[in-house]
């Protein structure tokens, strides 16, 4: 006799994971703590540009590949989000984000949404998506209108 339950699918539950953000400094670039889940919490990543279209890209590599960056804590570790303070990064990037004045005792920032590619395993920048603004030393202010 054939199971009530035959032909039936177990609904596959898919956690949704919220936007990455990639915000960028004069001296470090943070990626929200989405970016590192939506890749696998990866320890290392290379970070990519591409000059043409004015997109970063991030990809998970291994300690021992070529100009990998110390990315993330394994799941569970991971707090909050991930600074990337290297300067070859920082560097790179900065050819694509002008920072805007800030005020004293605040930090100016370019903060962009990134897309994750599943076949490439990467999450990918869009620079001219940036918005502008400026935070506390502490904590974030909503980005300024006049951008």
């Amino acid at each position: 006799m054939a199971s009530a339950l035959q032909g039936f699918e177990e609904v596959q539950l898919v956690k949704p994971i919220g936007k990455t953000v990639m915000t960028f400094t004069s001296s470090a670039i943070r990626f929200n703590k989405a970016t590192a889940e939506i890749l696998g919490y990866p320890a290392y990543v290379k970070v990519l540009v591409n000059e043409k279209t004015r997109q970063v890209a991030i990809v998970p590599t291994t300690a021992k590949a070529e100009n990998a960056v110390k990315f993330s804590k394994p799941e569970g570790k991971q707090a909050s989000s991930v600074n990337v303070k290297d300067s070859a990064p920082i560097a790179a990037l900065a050819k694509f984000f002008t920072l805007p004045e800030a005020p004293e005792g605040e930090i100016a920032y370019q903060q962009v949404t990134g897309t994750f590619h599943a076949d490439d395993k990467a999450v990918i920048f869009d620079a001219d998506a940036a918005v502008a603004g400026t935070m506390k030393r502490r904590g974030r202010k909503k980005a300024s209108s006049a951008a």
